[in-house]
């Protein structure tokens, strides 16, 4: 707060004690307090004085030439004694005066606190009354002008506005408009309902506002550091700004600004959050306004929507009840048309019906006669004219209506003017206002009803012609039907008889289809049972089986101790039979298997034939899983005793698999399956005996899964790869060839050798695309591994001579591969000339035709017959390593003597011989003097990769003595 001036004299004037405590009483701040002090210090003490300090200054002054006089209560304040008095601090009259000059210090802080406090509480009343002024000029309706006026005499109460506008932002258009400005030095200022785009104020400071959605203030060169970028000044320079945005949620749509040209007018961090706090609540009073003519308006429209609709409603209403009276008349009139009253009674309450929806208290209605010469009167109540008989047609208004077939509604007036004009004669009393509409069926006029009025009181108008007209037309169509209801009667009568004898012509017809009906259900059951049962044996097929089966594992699912076992059944040998004896045969020998096995059952058990000679049994109830088995081995006796097919006697035997229930099964396929594994083990271990599904045989399974899964994920890694084992010429120890063996790189068992995957990458079908990745690796290494006079063997089995694109996709190969046939042999075993010799020989001829030499492997371990020498182009032979293995020094040894052979019809053929499985130098020796020059075997080198062989020559003490 502001100090009063001080009214005490000089210090040299406090020279008493009295004097001292009057000043400390008359003191009005800590100032004044220690200026009394002082005074009176200097009195006693020459060159003594009290300053004050702020408490953390104690311990910087050590001396004995200050000493603390006096502390407030809040340590906010500390009076102290500096010179020679402050040696007497604590002598009297310092101790009661230090008490007393610490309550005044307390009473002159307290005082001050006080009045920042009322400060305060004035600036915030101030504030909110500032705000409650702008809330009720957004909820006043005066215009945008006079809102702004007083929207700017309210801030100015808070600080310094004389400068002072309002910007509208719209960040979708990137525009904005002044509503208000008022400056004290600018001309350039923009209508209040001229709208800029942003651009227009670029780098300006109410732009960098707007962009930075955050208050700024300051001096132009304070504004420029703080945004780091110079500003764009667009009126006269100012001393100082103050600027917030206005927000809606997070963006922002507008801002207010005050400025001032004079350095004595600042504005203060308390003005910045003043302006902010009243651009939040001004932001949300206008949108309280706007919202709120937004809702009046929208209260407007919808009350005068509401306005309208109510009279449309009203109309409808009207309308409505109209048309329910007019519906209820038609309802009442069919309900007449299809009653059995009389005409008179139908035609009185016509006459009523028509009498509620207009003015008919003189009515009647007029009919044309068959002959159309003459005119009744069925109906007819009028007050004036009584009697209305038939008559001839002639020229009334009855008959101009009949003639016109529309209606006429006329005046009296209208129709004189018609008979004056000879239009029509009048008959009978002349009426004030007549209305009538013909009675139209069959597009014809056949009548006409009519009403009048004799009162001007009631007049006809253009409402009760569309009345009348609307029910003429179901008055006519009921006059129509009540005149063809006698026709009707007559039709029903010839209806039934003819009914009588439409429904005995139905019966007949409904005996038949029954017949068919029950014909056609004995069909569908006996396809139902070809369906589920075999044709050959009449026992359950494979989804009969199935069917029963999911309901036993839903069975077991429910009560474990309800055990079943699956048995699968296959014949021994029985292709043997059905090729030998014939397919008859056959088939009679399968349909008395199957009844031999169903007699080994029980009659809850259910045997199903799968298929050719496969059969499988469910045995349900079991005690256990011998009880299984001794089934199996009656059914393995049963089939072993002879078969009597017509004269012949036929032996068979069988192997079952056995597998049994356990929790582990979910599906009916899975117990066939393991069933069926079973039974190959049974096969595989000599046949005619019963082997059960174990955890040995589901590991050799998933084994052999994982095996083909592992084959077919080789197959996309290039995992199959050639290893090569050189061809040797005895004589001199030159390397003159290769054999390309298939090897796989498995990423986890290392490099394999055929005999561990090639049976089943045979019965998986992966063996022809391992062996074409095998071909095209051994094109593309042989022109590293051979020069002008080597070659590289490659195998080709019977399997390949299957596909008659073999010899051209070869070809291709090498040619894509630039490599020349003459450095290829293909070797083929004498199986493969067996199972398709035409084929075989074919393909071997274009091979030879193209310099590719033929190799035939493994010689003398099949048929080795003397017609493959010359029936086939065979320039190589191979003596098998079964052969070789078994030679010795001695000329009488049997391997002796079947090589020597071997040798002497190859050399009589001009045929080149080749010896495989060379390991011993001895075996070397025997076959070099045997004449055979060309040998392959661990003696020489074991198979390697192309790139070893291509790096270097084997030299000869490479050779290696054991496998």
């Amino acid at each position: 707060m502001t100090a009063e001036p001080s009214i005490l004299a000089t210090p040299t004037t406090v020279d008493t004690v009295e004097q001292l405590v009057e000043q400390l009483f008359r003191a009005s701040d800590v100032e004044t307090l220690a200026d009394a002090c002082s005074a009176f210090a200097d009195a006693r003490w020459p060159g003594s004085r009290v300053v004050r300090r702020a408490p953390d200054a104690d311990s910087r002054h050590a001396d004995t030439s200050r000493a603390v006089l006096a502390r407030d209560a809040h340590d906010r304040d500390v009076l102290e004694l500096v010179g020679p008095a402050a040696a007497h601090v604590d002598a009297e009259p310092w101790p009661w005066i230090a008490r007393l000059v610490r309550q005044r210090l307390d009473q002159l802080n307290d005082l001050e606190s006080l009045f920042g406090t009322v400060s305060r509480l004035a600036q915030a009343e101030r504030l909110q009354r500032a705000l409650f002024s702008i809330a009720d000029l957004a909820a006043t309706n005066t215009d945008t002008d006079r809102l702004m006026h007083s929207l700017h005499h309210t801030i100015s109460t808070l600080m310094y506005a004389d400068n002072f506008y309002v910007v509208h932002y719209d960040p979708v258009r990137a525009t904005i408009r002044f509503p208000y400005h008022v400056s004290q030095y600018s001309d350039n200022i923009p209508a209040p309902t001229a709208t800029l785009p942003l651009d227009a104020i670029h780098d300006s400071i109410t732009w960098h506002m707007l962009r930075a959605n955050q208050p700024l203030m300051g001096t132009p060169e304070s504004l420029s550091r703080q945004l780091g970028a110079p500003l764009k000044l667009l009126g006269p320079p100012f001393t100082d700004w103050l600027g917030v945005p206005m927000r809606r949620g997070n963006i922002v749509i507008g801002g207010l600004a005050v400025m001032t040209f004079d350095v004595s007018s600042r504005y203060s961090e308390q003005d910045r959050e003043v302006l902010t706090y009243v651009a939040q609540h001004l932001q949300t009073s206008l949108d309280r306004r706007e919202a709120t003519v937004e809702l009046e308006n929208r209260i407007r429209q919808r009350t005068r929507a509401l306005r309208q609709t109510n009279h449309v409603l009203q109309e409808q209403v009207l309308e409505r009840q109209r048309g329910e009276r007019l519906q209820s008349a038609l309802f009442r009139i069919a309900e007449l048309t299809s009653g059995a009253d009389s005409l008179d009674t139908f035609y009185a309450a016509i006459h009523h019906i028509v009498g509620t929806l207009i003015y008919a208290h003189n009515l009647y209605i007029a009919l044309v006669s068959e002959d159309d010469e003459s005119i009744t009167f069925p109906y007819s109540v009028d007050e004036k004219d009584t009697q209305r008989p038939p008559r001839p047609r002639g020229n009334s208004i009855t008959e101009y209506v009949l003639n016109l077939g529309k209606p006429l509604r006329a005046s009296s007036i209208d129709i004189r003017q018609l008979t004056a004009a000879g239009d029509m004669t009048l008959q009978g009393e002349l009426p004030h206002s007549w209305l009538g509409v013909p009675l139209i069926w069959d597009n014809k006029a056949m009548g006409v009803l009519a009403v009048q009025s004799y009162s001007p009181d009631y007049t006809y108008e253009a409402r009760d012609q569309e009345l009348l007209t609307f029910v003429s037309y179901h008055i006519a169509n009921a006059l129509q039907r009540r005149q063809a209801n006698e026709e009707l009667k007559r039709a029903y009568a010839e209806m039934e008889r003819r009914v009588v004898e439409r429904t005995r012509a139905l019966a007949l017809a409904n005996r038949d289809l029954r017949k068919q009906v029950i014909e056609r259900e004995r069909i569908e059951r006996r396809l139902k049972y070809e369906t589920l049962h075999d044709q050959l044996t009449g026992l359950p097929n494979r989804a009969l089986l199935l069917q029963r089966l999911e309901t036993t594992i839903k069975h077991y699912r429910e009560d474990p101790s309800r055990l079943f076992a699956v048995l699968f059944i296959d014949l021994d040998r029985f292709k043997v039979i059905n090729d030998s004896v014939g397919h008859l045969v056959g088939d009679d020998l399968l349909f008395q298997v199957g009844g031999r096995i169903r007699n080994c059952l029980k009659s809850r058990d259910t045997v199903a034939r799968l298929g050719g000679d496969e059969f499988a049994v469910l045995l349900e109830a079991l005690r256990d899983e011998d009880a299984a088995r001794h089934v199996a081995e009656r059914i393995i006796d049963a089939l072993h005793q002879p078969f009597h097919i017509g004269v012949k006697e036929i032996f068979t035997s069988a192997s079952v698999g056995i597998s049994l229930a356990s929790s582990g099964y979910h599906r009916a396929e899975e117990l066939l399956r393991d069933a069926d594994s079973a039974m190959y083990s049974a096969k595989a271990g000599g046949r005619h005996r019963a082997a059960t599904f174990d955890d040995g045989l589901r590991r050799q399974a998933l084994e052999l899964l994982e095996i083909e899964n592992d084959l077919r994920r080789g197959l996309t890694r290039n995992a199959f790869v050639p290893y090569y084992q050189p061809i040797m010429d005895m004589r001199d120890g030159r390397t003159c060839g290769y054999e390309a063996l298939l090897r796989w790189r498995h990423p986890e068992r290392g490099v394999l050798i055929p005999g561990d995957f090639l049976q089943i990458a045979e019965e998986s079908g992966c063996i022809e695309e391992i062996d074409w990745q095998i071909f095209a690796q051994v094109c593309h290494d042989a022109r590293a591994l051979t020069d002008t006079d080597g070659y590289v063997s490659i195998n080709l089995s019977a399997r390949h001579f299957r596909s008659s694109e073999l010899e051209g996709r070869l070809l291709a190969l090498l040619e894509a591969q630039q490599v020349p046939a003459t450095r290829l042999r293909i070797e083929i075993t004498e199986g493969t000339l067996l199972e398709s010799p035409v084929r075989v020989k074919r393909a071997l001829e274009t091979f030879r035709s193209h310099g590719i030499r033929i190799v035939l492997d493994d010689f003398g371990t099949g048929y080795s017959s003397l017609s493959y020498m010359h029936q086939y182009p065979i320039e190589v032979l191979k003596i098998d390593q079964s052969f070789v293995v078994n030679l010795d020094e001695s000329e009488s040894n049997q391997a002796n003597v079947v090589v020597r052979a071997i040798l002497a019809l190859a050399n009589s053929l001009g045929i080149e011989v080749v010896a495989e499985g060379i390991e011993t130098p001895l075996q070397e020796e025997v076959l070099m003097r045997m004449g055979c020059s060309y040998g392959q075997g661990f003696l020489f080198s074991r198979a390697q990769p192309a790139r070893i062989l291509a790096a270097a020559a084997i030299p000869d003490d490479a050779r290696e003595s054991t496998p």
